[in-house]
Formats: C-alpha cells, structure tokens, sequence
C-alpha cells in the first residue's frame, strides 16, 4: 500500500484538525472538523472570515498543523503532521465541498461560514501501533514531474 493511502485511511477516521497560519507579524493556532478527500489530498473545513486564524491568512496562506487522537498509551499514538498551504474557496468548488461537509456533519448546515481548503504539500504520519517512532511520509508531486513521495 503507497504512503498517501495509508495516511488516508487513518485520517477519513478522524474529524479534528489543528491548523496554524502566520503572516510574517502574527500567527495564531485553530481547531475545526474536517473533511479529507484522498483523490485531491486535501482537507476542507468551514471557519468564519472575522475569526483570528482567518484574518491572518487572508484569502491563502502558508499553514502547519496536527491531526490525531488521544490515546492513553505511548505504544497507541498515531498522527498526522502536515504543512502546505491554507485558501479559501469560492463559486462551485465551495459548493461542492460544502455538501460533501454537510453530509458528514450535518450540523454544520446551520452554519454560514465559508468553506476553506488546505492543501498538504507534505504528510507525516507517526504510527507507534506498527513499533516507536514508525513514520510514513507523503509529499505532493511537485511540478517539474518528479515524484516527492517517500516511505520510511
């Protein structure tokens, strides 16, 4: 199995992201649900454009983050580590990811807030379920053709 699907498999189980943007001059640190869409690699969340984090990127933005859960073990972490970049969509790409959000919260329909993506540049999923420390990274193919996938 190559790193992108194994990474996918573990984060369409989960719903939480951490996500972090700066400007230069600040920078500031949000939680959101998510959706992941493998065949993109990108996650999608709605967040309001007054809030802090979105006020510091602007319409696109340089971001980090986390996902992963909350295990009560060492041996049980698992986690994703991400950085790419963070942008907020419009017209029918907001649409459809729109739908797609609302059809795995569906409480998220009471909620006006655009639609953002963030497209990954690089994964790394830290799974200490397949022995300490196992690492399976992911980078997106860059556009020169060269393949910036990895698996360790």
């Amino acid at each position: 199995m190559d790193a992108l699907s194994t990474i996918s498999r573990w984060l369409n189980r989960q719903h939480v992201i951490t996500y972090c943007v700066s400007n230069g001059d600040d920078f500031w640190c949000a939680n959101a649900f998510y959706i992941w869409d493998a065949g993109r690699a990108a996650f999608y969340l709605l967040s309001d454009t007054s809030t802090r984090h979105a006020q510091i990127a602007g319409e696109r933005a340089c971001v980090a983050g986390t996902v992963n859960g909350q295990p009560k073990t060492v041996a049980r972490i698992r986690g994703v580590q991400f950085r790419g970049e963070l942008r907020l969509l419009s017209g029918e790409d907001a649409s459809q990811k729109r739908q797609l959000y609302w059809r795995r919260f569906p409480i998220a329909r009471t909620m006006p807030a655009p639609v953002w993506e963030i497209l990954p540049d690089e994964l790394k999923f830290t799974d200490n379920t397949l022995g300490f420390g196992s690492k399976v990274l992911w980078r997106r193919k860059r556009a020169d053709g060269s393949r910036g996938e990895a698996l360790s």
